[in-house]
């Protein structure tokens, strides 16, 4: 049988090693009886190109549109906080991260391809290859200076991300944290480097476990070769094997601990659409391992499972593990009616969000906008 270190037992620790939180309660306390109220959102801010702030000035009144809904507990960014046509800078991840300090309730934010596996590429100010010379070609500013962080190398960029928004591993962002379970603590000692992904948590409330993966989305789970070179570097394939056994070892955990609590219904935040119909069936396989590993889990659960994400921009909401869904084809072979699939709208005006209610008492049947414990609609400030 396969050994994991079993979250529930590590939970002691983790609370130990945050007791400046403790009065925000334990990241397993399953409080089954108590509805929630969720914020969903992603893809935003987002800009037509470098110097579009558009959505920037826009975000404090979004901001100010979920703070003043008195039912919502929490909210969710399913990743991408700036579009494939602006820059990868650390000013302007920290001006995110300081536009965020005004929610008043605890955020969970799962990182997106345009803010570090995309960094790479000549749109976002990384570079391209240049086959005359084999060299890369960064691009630069007027001083001669590389316009990206770190010109642009995605796990460069990955490691910005965290250092600005997971300053403290197992502590949400927002006005009011939470406590989670993160994998940098709470990982399996047999994989070493899943220690490296402080953005993948786990939670429960209300019934039902939370669970975040880093998915990277438009890049086939980061499988387009960086700054379009002839071959793959050694270090792009180490990424990718790395996360994405961390990935699915950590939704593993997630649906053990489901088990283990006796949870209502599981909810997956990810930021890839793994069924985008736009990139076609090809540039969707290395996304298969997950959908399997989803698919499996899912089955062997027997309970609800709802999957929020961003990465394609158009709200969608269905089952595409049902070979009865519009995007089936995309990853066929499966028959899961236990799970349901939203995209949350993003990147265009109007900014849009998506309340979510987790009800542990409620049982609705699988449809657009509702599903066992779970119901959402959504919201045009």
């Amino acid at each position: 049988m396969r050994k994991f270190v079993i979250p529930a037992l590590a939970c002691g620790s983790l609370l130990a090693a945050h007791s400046a939180f403790a009065g925000n309660g334990n990241p397993l306390s399953i409080n089954a009886g108590n509805p929630l109220t969720v914020a969903v959102y992603g893809d935003s801010p987002y800009g037509v190109n470098p110097t579009d702030v558009s959505q920037n000035l826009a975000t404090p009144a979004f901001i100010d549109s979920i703070n003043s809904d008195p039912k919502v507990d929490l909210v969710l960014h399913v990743g991408d906080i700036h579009s494939g046509k602006q820059y990868c800078t650390q000013a302007y991840d920290q001006m995110v991260f300081d536009l965020w300090k005004s929610f008043k309730d605890p955020v969970v934010y799962t990182p997106g391809d345009n803010e570090w596996t995309d960094c790479n590429k000549a749109g976002e100010g990384g570079g391209a290859y240049n086959s005359a010379t084999q060299q890369i070609d960064y691009k630069l500013d007027a001083n001669g200076n590389p316009i990206d962080y770190a010109s642009g190398d995605p796990v460069a960029n990955l490691d910005l991300i965290r250092s600005i928004f997971f300053p403290q591993p197992g502590v949400s962002l927002g006005g009011r944290k939470k406590l989670l379970l993160t994998q940098k603590l709470v990982h399996d000692p047999r994989f070493p480097s899943d220690a490296k992904y402080v953005e993948n948590v786990l939670w429960a409330e209300s019934g039902v476990v939370f669970v975040t993966i880093n998915l990277p989305g438009g890049s086939n789970n980061d499988n387009d070769i960086w700054y379009a070179a002839p071959t793959m570097s050694a270090a792009q394939q180490t990424e990718i094997d790395e996360r994405t056994g961390a990935d699915l070892r950590w939704l593993d955990t997630a649906f053990l601990t489901a088990h283990l609590i006796g949870a209502k219904g599981v909810v997956i935040q990810a930021q890839a659409d793994m069924w985008d119909a736009e990139k076609g069936a090809a540039h969707q396989a290395a996304f298969e391992p997950y959908v399997k590993k989803i698919a499996d889990n899912t089955l062997a659960f027997g309970k609800p499972v709802l999957m929020f994400n961003g990465d394609s921009h158009v709200y969608q909401s269905g089952n595409p593990l049902s070979p009865s869904d519009p995007v089936y084809a995309m990853h066929p072979g499966y028959d899961v009616p236990n799970f349901h699939r939203v995209v949350v709208h993003g990147s265009t005006f109007p900014l849009e969000w998506l309340r979510l209610t987790v009800d542990p008492k409620a049982n609705a049947a699988n449809g657009p906008d509702a599903f066992g414990p779970f119901s959402w609609t959504r919201v045009i400030p």
